[in-house]
């Protein structure tokens, strides 16, 4: 069931926290404009980077061998990454030789949600209702439940046991003869499950205090399993010496066999911990979470073919420093050419720079609502009135804001690219005279022959004038 909590806000409030979002909304246009200034020097400079980087680099035909006359070079090559570093999980007493080694731990528990509904009173006042809705979800950390809104699932969050994530990385990595520094080796992400194998004491341990954790919040525990009624005794059909000695052996043998598997079981899943594959689950059942419950997957990072593009330093790697000043190195999965890697490069690099211009404009047109707001805002007496107010500024704003945008990137791009810069503003500027002058006598001409005709198709058409009769030679006509 959802709870709602209603507020209500004056007038008076309401105007002078308009006022007051004129200054954020200045700071606002300022930091939007700015991002705005240095994404376009960014994208030259990268796109700059990325020319100089694609004529420079040459192909590294054998990485299994140190060569020097690729000293100081930028190369490209492929090769299989491969480590012999062993890392470990002090806390759940397992490891690896891996290239990395993660944990990652998720909570079960219960979630607030809000949505608002806001609500224009006739003499400025503002009425917000707000709607709490709760579910039970995996989350990255514990949640905080006393804080919650309905007093009905206050406190009812917690959790069987704290486990942070955690990752380490090995610090040697091979790439053929070469080794990985440490930003190309945190490029690598050939990941894969990683089988536990922890030792039995530590988790009854383990089990001991998640089931400490369980009863003291939950009170005694429940049966995980339903009773089984009693089945009626059947009775048994007679059988010879030797039939009976027979399955008293096979009763025995099973007897052992059921016993050995339930110890192998216990072994490995106890009350209140289990292992699934590479997840080690802390709860009763873990195909039924409940509320406290908390799952720990383990992952690692194995060896895999790469391809890398750096500058060879010694027997390890650099990054490549443009003419600008822009750093460049990269580590991509499987086999590329240099050639695929720089597109790929140029590609991320447009789509970055037109993701922050979009993401520049909205800012400056919320800068300007936020200058402007306050005009609708003192209207809010009237609701009526104040949507219209509200409406049109929100559209001059947008004028505003998409304008300033542009003008802005057009002034950056003269500064980093003048020639370019000027060629577009000279085509700019020879379009609005052709569209502001030629366009206008032209528009005056269409006019004047628009009126011509007109008046030609307005003048009144003279009668026709009877024909005259034709002569004849008949004397008696």
């Amino acid at each position: 069931m959802a709870y709602t909590e209603t507020t209500t806000t004056g007038y008076g409030t309401r105007v002078g926290n308009s006022f007051k979002s004129i200054g954020s909304g200045f700071i606002l246009l300022v930091a939007a404009t700015c991002l705005l200034w240095w994404n376009e020097g960014r994208a030259v400079k990268t796109a700059k980077m990325l020319e100089e980087a694609g004529s420079a680099y040459v192909e590294m035909p054998n990485p299994g061998k140190k060569d020097a006359a690729l000293e100081g070079e930028l190369i490209c090559g492929t090769a299989m990454a491969t480590t012999e570093d062993s890392l470990s999980d002090a806390q759940f007493g397992i490891g690896a030789k891996a290239i990395a080694m993660k944990r990652k731990v998720e909570y079960y528990q219960w979630i607030e949600h809000s949505s608002e509904e806001k609500e224009d009173k006739l003499g400025g006042k503002e009425v917000t209702t707000t709607t709490y809705t709760y579910s039970k979800e995996w989350v990255s950390s514990p949640v905080e439940s006393a804080q919650f809104k309905d007093p009905a699932y206050q406190k009812l969050n917690t959790v069987l046991t704290i486990v942070e994530d955690a990752e380490q990385w090995a610090e040697n990595v091979s790439f053929g003869a070469y080794k990985l520094n440490e930003s190309l080796i945190h490029s690598i992400h050939s990941t894969e499950a990683m089988e536990l194998a922890i030792n039995e004491d530590l988790l009854s341990q383990f089990d001991k205090a998640a089931k400490t954790a369980y009863e003291r919040f939950y009170g005694v525990k429940q049966p995980t399993q339903p009773v089984q009624p009693a089945q009626p005794a059947q009775p048994a059909a007679e059988l010879s010496d030797s039939a009976k000695a027979i399955a008293d052996s096979l009763q025995a043998v099973n007897d052992s066999i059921n016993k050995a598997m339930e110890n192998a079981q216990n072994k490995k899943d106890l009350e209140y911990v289990h292992q699934a594959g590479n997840v080690l689950y802390f709860g009763r059942v873990p195909g039924s979470p409940e509320v406290g419950d908390v799952r720990v997957t383990f992952e690692k990072i194995v060896p895999a073919k790469v391809t890398v593009m750096a500058v060879v330093d010694g027997d390890s790697f650099k990054p490549f420093k443009a003419k600008n000043g822009k750093r460049f190195q990269t580590l991509v999965m499987g086999s590329k050419s240099g050639d695929e890697i720089i597109e790929d490069a140029q590609d991320a690099n447009s789509m970055w720079t037109w993701i922050l211009r979009i993401v520049g404009i909205f800012l400056v047109v919320s800068a300007l609502k936020m200058i402007f707001g306050f005009l609708s805002m003192i209207l809010k007496v009237v609701p009526f009135l104040s949507s219209i107010m509200g409406f049109g500024i929100g559209i001059i704003c947008w004028v505003i804001g998409v304008a300033w945008s542009l003008i802005v990137i057009a002034i950056a791009w003269i500064f980093y690219r003048p020639i370019l810069g000027i060629i577009l503003l000279a085509i700019a500027g020879f379009l609005v005279w052709v569209f502001a002058f030629k366009g206008k006598d032209k528009l005056k001409e269409l006019a004047a022959n628009a009126k011509a005709k007109a008046a030609s198709q307005a003048a009144p058409v003279a009668p026709a004038e009877p024909a005259a009769p034709a002569p004849t030679n008949n004397p008696e006509a």
